[in-house]
């Protein structure tokens, strides 16, 4: 019975999160559920109160990343990128994929996956209007590295930050073990969306004049200096939510934004319902679903126990959400840093199956049907069966060299 009342509650959860009655907020189902787990016991208070203060720092970075990738939007680094794209494509859109691919890559690597969805996706839009090209290959790009090129720095995806923590990693020792499965696995989207889309990439390239956007220099240089900052703090204990608070009041105080303004932002409910849904996943996990999980998950870091630890985490991630995945996942892969890094592979590149997946890719569906070019169901889960079994199997060959060149 408590296990059965904890997955309803989770499911409830996450269908509300999806669905959004009214235009609630996800914390609106969120922490009611979280409330019940303790109430009707499924989760000690004590315990509850020990998952808030572990997630507590890491939540805190979601909300300094939101704020500094809106006010990175706001300062014209998003219309600054979509422009040098347009410009630098020639009008191919061929070439226009492989520019949004670098620049997917590199939003989502520096200023977390959300940006990706939420501000460069429009951008993609708008840049493919521009040059008369169909838009579909290159936001289907944003969608997929949004997922899968997470991979490379712990503040690149909140399931980074908690595995880095998990696995007693600092900064550059997560990205220097990341960086050959993220090239991988970059390499392998790029080859497969662009034979998926060829017919969409083989109209006749457009040279329409491009009105050039003047650099953003100031926002680019607090978003170098910031990143910068994540590899200096991480080795003295400085928690990264700290150097990107500073980068966002940087850019704030120059731009301007009021305090409400910045408060809204940095989206306190989403971040609430993130701490909530930690709770009611501990639920699930003190029960006989995380015992199942438990008997079935690798224990050790060779080469077939990172392969399944990756595929159950996928697995996971297109049943549960990959954030919930993550958060029962770590602590049974705590004990061996490479079974952590695989747990992120699945979590990270299986959302790109199913829309349910990851937030992210919710994000992205709802973006879609506002612009009016909704994504076909099929054709998704068609890219997706494509994308990510081969992009695990890369991920994770390429994550077991990095681990042995590494000698852990």
């Amino acid at each position: 019975m408590a296990t059965a009342i904890s997955l309803l509650l989770l499911v409830a959860v996450l269908g509300f999160a999806v669905v959004r009655p009214a235009g609630l907020p996800e914390a609106t189902g969120a922490v009611p559920a979280a409330v019940l787990t303790v109430v009707t016991g499924l989760v000690p208070w004590r315990a509850a109160l020990d998952e808030l203060a572990g997630l507590g720092p890491t939540v805190g970075f979601l909300a300094a990343v939101l704020l500094l990738a809106y006010l990175a939007d706001q300062a014209g680094v998003f219309r600054f990128a979509g422009a040098a794209a347009a410009r630098w494509s020639g009008g191919s859109p061929r070439r226009l994929l492989g520019l949004v691919f670098v620049i997917a890559a590199a939003v989502t690597a520096a200023l977390s996956l959300d940006a990706t969805v939420v501000l460069l996706t429009p951008v993609v839009f708008a840049t493919a209007a521009t040059l008369s090209v169909r838009p579909k290959p290159h936001v289907y790009a944003c969608n997929h590295l949004a997922n899968s090129a997470s991979l490379l720095l712990p503040v690149s995806n909140l399931t980074n930050l908690l595995a880095m923590s998990a696995a007693g990693l600092s900064f550059l020792g997560f990205a220097a073990l990341m960086a050959l499965p993220w090239l991988a696995v970059i390499a392998v989207e790029y080859v497969i969306l662009s034979r998926f889309f060829a017919d969409d990439l083989a109209t006749p390239a457009h040279r329409p004049p491009v009105e050039p956007v003047p650099a953003p220099r100031f926002a680019l240089a607090v978003l170098g200096v910031t990143l910068t900052g994540f590899a200096v703090a991480s080795p003295v204990g400085i928690h990264p939510a700290w150097v990107a608070l500073a980068g966002a009041l940087a850019l704030a105080v120059r731009l301007r934004i009021r305090v409400p303004t910045l408060l809204r932002r940095a989206d306190p409910a989403f971040c609430l319902f993130v701490l909530a849904l930690g709770v009611v996943v501990l639920g699930v996990s003190r029960g006989g679903f995380g015992r199942l999980v438990d008997r079935v998950a690798p224990q050790h870091a060779d080469l077939l126990g990172l392969l399944l630890m990756a595929v159950l985490a996928a697995v996971l991630a297109n049943l549960l959400n990959n954030l919930p995945a993550t958060l029962m996942l770590l602590p049974l892969a705590a004990h061996s840093p490479g079974l952590v890094l695989a747990v992120l592979l699945g979590a990270n590149i299986g959302p790109n199956l199913t829309y349910v997946g990851s937030l992210a890719t919710l994000l992205w569906r709802q973006i879609l049907h506002k612009s009016g070019h909704p994504p076909v169901t099929g054709e998704f889960l068609r890219l997706g069966a494509l994308t990510v079994p081969a992009c695990l199997i890369v991920g994770v060959a390429s994550l077991w060299v990095s681990l042995r060149v590494s000698g852990l």
